[in-house]
């Protein structure tokens, strides 16, 4: 999705989250996603231990104290973050989701459903679409994964509204996958990340064009000559 603005972890004060949702808007931005997946930190063992190795000061980017850290993100200059402790929210709800709904003037997408019931309220609160995503497996690796949870909650919508999906695609075997089973769409994070890290502009660009080229080429084998002709007997259930 182009031109959209996310909060992993929306901060625990209504009026930051509102003056937040406010600029976005302003710069006109047409979606908001609110991330429900992603609300505690997790026990990241490794970076843990990695942490300890690295010589580098994370203070000279971060600084030293969560104000600190606050001041360096452009998005919060100029609002009253005095009294805001985390950006952790973890009280989050379906009233703060309906808040929320009322708030924001564009779409409002939830990401992190995982479940036909949760899909099913998002219809109920008026959500315009839903990313089903377990933050590729960063804050709890014990769940389901995402395609498998995808069928049911395509159902549950019954094409009120579009379900997207990420976490763990990589080839564009997977995106049509995803698509024969009901997504609108999928979302890719980490390896535009990596191209990005590597080469830049044309690092995202060439990671774009591996994944366009093989959903291409799965779409030739599979006999789909258009989007619209990859159907869910495509895809054999193990």
């Amino acid at each position: 999705m182009h031109n959209d603005m996310e909060w992993s972890r929306f901060v625990n004060r209504w009026e930051v989250a509102e003056a937040l949702v406010r600029r976005a808007e302003t710069a006109g931005s047409p979606a908001v996603v609110l991330t429900v997946d992603a609300i505690v930190d997790g026990n990241w063992e490794t970076l843990a231990r990695m942490r300890r190795i690295d010589t580098r000061q994370c203070a000279d980017c971060h600084g030293r104290t969560f104000r600190d850290f606050l001041a360096h993100r452009p998005n919060f200059a100029g609002l009253d973050l005095t009294a805001v402790k985390s950006l952790n929210r973890t009280d989050v709800n379906w009233v703060f989701v309906n808040r929320l709904r009322d708030s924001v003037k564009g779409k409002l997408l939830l990401k992190g459903v995982l479940t036909q019931e949760d899909a099913v309220l998002a219809t109920k609160a008026g959500i315009d679409a839903i990313i089903v995503s377990n933050h590729g497996g960063r804050f709890g690796d014990n769940g389901r994964a995402t395609i498998d949870a995808l069928p049911e909650i395509v159902e549950a919508v019954g094409g009120r509204m579009p379900v997207l999906i990420d976490s763990g695609f990589r080839r564009g075997t997977d995106v049509v996958k995803a698509l024969a089973l009901g997504a609108r769409a999928i979302c890719i994070g980490r390896p535009y990340l990596w191209g990005l890290a590597a080469f830049g502009q044309s690092g995202v660009e060439r990671v774009l064009d591996i994944l366009r080229n093989e959903t291409h080429a799965a779409m030739q084998q599979i006999g789909a000559p258009s989007l619209h002709d990859i159907t869910p007997a495509m895809v054999r259930h193990a």
